[in-house]
């Protein structure tokens, strides 16, 4: 499975309530809200770039600013998470999250049904690849994981796929290397990805779909499409482990601070020194990215200290009233 699939329990260190009057549960973001702050999972198209498409985007919705998370190449499509506005600040946690395609894998001469399987099978684990030639980084030896191969079917020379992956595993590459391994030649001829983290597939829509709904919104002043294509951000860091926070923490962070174990309400299990978890509040909104220091199970038990580092910050100061002392 993804690291993504991973499943973990909530604890509760203190009991505590928000205040109404900051911040704003993600599902309750209106659509100005989300164009600043929020993602699309978007079905990209065969074609186009994944630069163009944020370029389309961008041209749909009006705004400035817009990312995506995982290059795709012209000819593949599938699952591409664009962020908004504000929301870009987020797209660095996909590089965690792990990606799932489907693929077809085109071999040069017909090769025994067995052998196919045994050598697609042993490229599960640690792998070595160098980016191919057309790629926009160094070619250097990269050390990558996959996660599962399963063939879903072979028909004569062509193979049927279903590859879980680190982000960063160059898909084309590891055809041409399974080729290699059955000494018959192969290349990648189709490719859709299918999931990034827990953004999914079944849950993508289209561009026409995302110009529909803002055109019907600008038009009709009705939200309930655009806010049902467009997603909080929120929904970016749902493969991290979590760290809730009481509400007079909020700014601290979004000024710089370290995350201290008395702002700390809720944590996730299963959380080790070294971890990324993404720091939330207690509406469940995004407030920063951070690098924890301490397992959860010495952050429930301890009442002082510093137990994570601040690596990026989410969330707008002033989100939250200013409570805490500044020297």
């Amino acid at each position: 499975m993804l690291p993504s699939s991973k499943k973990r329990k909530r604890l509760i260190k203190v009991s505590a309530k928000t205040n109404p009057n900051y911040g704003i549960y993600p599902d309750e973001m209106k659509a100005n809200d989300l164009l600043n702050n929020g993602f699309i999972n978007l079905d990209k198209p065969s074609g186009p770039t994944s630069h163009q498409v944020d370029a389309w985007v961008k041209d749909i919705l009006e705004i400035e600013k817009v990312g995506h998370g995982g290059t795709l190449d012209p000819g593949a499509t599938g699952v591409l998470p664009i962020a908004l506005g504000e929301a870009t600040r987020a797209l660095q946690v996909l590089l965690l999250a792990g990606k799932e395609y489907v693929g077809v894998l085109k071999l040069h001469k017909k090769v025994e049904k067995n052998r196919i399987i045994e050598v697609c099978n042993s490229f599960v684990g640690e792998i070595y690849q160098i980016p191919p030639l057309r790629s926009a980084v160094k070619r250097v030896r990269r050390k990558r994981q996959i996660y599962y191969f399963k063939i879903i079917q072979i028909k004569g020379t062509d193979v049927l796929f279903r590859v879980g992956c680190e982000a960063g595993t160059y898909i084309r590459t590891l055809c041409v290397d399974i080729g290699k391994k059955l000494k018959c030649g192969a290349n990648l001829s189709e490719l859709r990805r299918t999931r990034v983290g827990n953004i999914i597939e079944e849950d993508s829509v289209t561009l026409q779909d995302v110009k529909d709904a803002y055109i019907f919104w600008k038009e009709e002043k009705d939200e309930t499409e655009i806010r049902s294509k467009i997603l909080p951000m929120r929904r970016l860091l749902d493969h991290l482990p979590t760290i809730v926070i009481r509400d007079s923490a909020v700014d601290a962070l979004c000024h710089g601070a370290n995350l201290a174990i008395p702002g700390i309400v809720e944590i996730d299990t299963d959380i080790k020194k070294g971890d990324l978890a993404a720091v939330l509040t207690l509406k469940e909104e995004g407030v920063a990215l951070v690098n924890v220091l301490i397992p959860s199970e010495q952050m429930i038990q301890k009442d002082s200290g510093i137990c994570a580092t601040l690596q990026r910050v989410l969330m707008n100061k002033g989100t939250y009233p200013s409570i805490w002392k500044k020297t």
